[in-house]
């Protein structure tokens, strides 16, 4: 269960450009729920994700994982278990590196190196096997510095990377975003694969209203850094787009657009 509690963060405090983006911001996220998380540009959905990836800091407030306060841990020891999409493919993958490279990095996450091989050859008919899964062909190129596929096929190798070792939480950051629909769709559905295969809670940030109704057991909305929307259960299943675009435009309103 991830907890986030009396959340407070504030940019540029004691000048005249303070912004106050969380004040005493509160969520809890089950185990193995599906969170997907929308809102308009300045609404909190990336701090919160960078809140809880430990990229910045909070100023007040207690972030914790099963009961295990996390506040205080630097980013790079809660990625051990936390695996992030992001939404440009390229910061996910090594692109002067081949597929078997990457795909060994990932296999490798938080152990040690020291002096052996980089790439451990009895791993890669393992390599080849979860390439399969993708449909994409890459299990015949591993070879091919990653650099030359196209932003589909990367996207695709960060979100299987980023799940191969062991985790507990994924997060994604609009991880579809710079796709076109096609592939869009398609990671989609590999999306929603691994999370149930792999029993992963997710928070899913997008500005594509049709995939966060149609996947993820739990929507919120959120609007100057508080949630204003939160279904789950059969109150998700039964949401519609037009119930949240009426909120959108709701909100559009309010901000003078």
């Amino acid at each position: 269960m991830l907890e986030l509690k009396e959340i407070s963060k504030y940019y540029n405090p004691g000048t005249v450009n303070e912004m106050c983006l969380f004040d005493r911001f509160n969520l809890t996220v089950q185990d193995q729920d599906f969170v997907s998380v929308v809102g308009s540009n300045g609404s909190g959905k990336t701090s919160m994700l960078n809140i809880i990836c430990g990229s910045i800091p909070v100023d007040n407030g207690t972030i914790s994982i099963t009961n295990t306060d996390i506040t205080g841990m630097p980013e790079y020891k809660r990625l051990k278990r936390i695996g992030r999409v992001y939404q440009n493919p390229a910061m996910g993958t090594c692109p002067t590196m081949t597929i078997l490279e990457n795909m060994s990095l990932a296999d490798n996450k938080g152990k040690y190196f020291n002096l052996k091989r980089g790439t451990d050859k009895s791993r890669i008919d393992y390599y080849r096997d979860s390439l399969k899964v993708l449909n994409l062909g890459l299990e015949d190129k591993l070879q091919i510095p990653v650099g030359s596929l196209s932003g589909g096929q990367r996207q695709a190798m960060a979100l299987l990377m980023s799940t191969m070792p062991p985790i507990e939480f994924l997060i994604l950051d609009e991880h579809t975003a710079a796709l076109d629909p096609k592939t869009a769709d398609t990671i989609m559905e590999l999306t929603d694969k691994i999370v149930k295969e792999k029993h992963l809670t997710t928070i899913m940030v997008t500005h594509n209203l049709r995939y966060a109704v149609e996947y993820g057991s739990r929507l919120i909305m959120m609007h100057r850094g508080e949630i204003v929307i939160d279904k789950a259960g059969e109150e998700k299943k039964s949401l519609k787009i037009d119930n949240i675009l009426d909120k959108f435009n709701e909100i559009s309103i309010e901000c003078g657009n």
